[in-house]
């Protein structure tokens, strides 16, 4: 056991036990949503997961402790508190170091979700290749966590914000499979389609959780993207959606706003741009995934 990793009760009974465990970020918390619409998010989606009989691991880094399976006491506070870091791999060793608290990536969370025993692991969307990566090289960690780290990741594919070419580019040179669930195509977040295909279609969570086997029992490194389209009914009109993509684009570029600030400052600008369409989008796809991983997770 990691000596600075501390795992809920609740979650290290379910894991010595054989309950099935889903791991769930914390970035979403600090990051995704305005209060009090990120704890309602947080509460939902661990609801979700405990109606379906597999237990919710929040993951954050919480006074430096890699905790996995937050109290609502510490939910309500990732929620509430400023200036709380944006935790992916580069970060959690000077957390740890510091005592501070950061909210957790997908790669932030991917690597710990591994360190506890957990396989399975829901979100929203990962992170990519941004646009104008050929300029910038702003590629996120996620993608390299997904080529290193044995965790599949059940997401809506990947946020509309970026170029999504290249990140299906970027897992392909590395080997990172993308699975579709009941799709050809590689969703885009907010929207079912993107234009671009997946790897392979399967219909059945226990199709997924075969493969997951199959590629562990192969001692196959590094992880998988399990894409999982936004219901229908949630989704944004694609035409609407780029254009506000665009102009939001063109904001961050004339502010000066770069690196891992990029996706906050965009996804707060689509929320506004949008009427706050694109945060009841968000919730939903997050709760699709959190019941998709909760099926492969009992399977498994």
């Amino acid at each position: 056991m990691n000596v600075h990793l501390d795992i809920a009760p609740l979650v290290a009974e379910a894991l010595a036990t054989g309950v099935p465990v889903v791991a769930l970020e914390s970035t979403i918390i600090s990051h995704g949503f305005a209060y009090p619409a990120n704890v309602e998010c947080a509460y939902e989606a661990q609801r979700v997961a405990l109606e379906a009989g597999v237990v919710p691991a929040t993951i954050a880094i919480v006074g430096g402790r890699l905790t996995v399976g937050l109290t609502d006491e510490q939910i309500e506070h990732f929620g509430t508190a400023p200036g709380i870091t944006k935790a992916s791999r580069r970060d959690i060793a000077m957390l740890a170091a510091r005592e501070m608290d950061g909210a957790t990536t997908v790669a932030g969370t991917m690597l710990i979700a591994a360190m506890a025993g957990i396989r399975v692991f829901a979100t929203g969307g990962i992170g990519g290749v941004h646009r104008g990566a050929e300029k910038t090289f702003d590629i996120s960690a996620d993608l390299v966590e997904l080529s290193r780290t044995d965790v599949a990741v059940v997401c809506a594919g990947a946020k509309s914000i970026l170029d999504i070419g290249l990140t299906l580019e970027y897992l392909e040179t590395h080997g990172v499979p993308v699975i579709g669930y009941c799709t050809d195509e590689f969703p885009a977040f907010y929207t079912r389609s993107s234009g671009f295909g997946v790897d392979e279609r399967v219909e059945t969570a226990e199709d997924i959780a075969a493969f997951l086997r199959a590629k562990r029992g192969l001692a196959l490194s590094g992880g998988a993207v399990v894409a999982n389209p936004i219901p229908v009914q949630h989704e944004l009109d694609p035409q609407m959606l780029e254009g506000v993509i665009d102009s939001a684009l063109a904001e961050a570029d004339a502010q000066g706003v770069h690196g891992k600030d990029v996706t906050p400052f965009l996804l707060a600008r689509i929320h506004e741009l949008t009427g706050g369409a694109s945060e009841e989008a968000n919730k939903q796809l997050v709760y699709s995934n959190v019941r998709l991983a909760t099926e492969i997770a009992a399977v498994l």
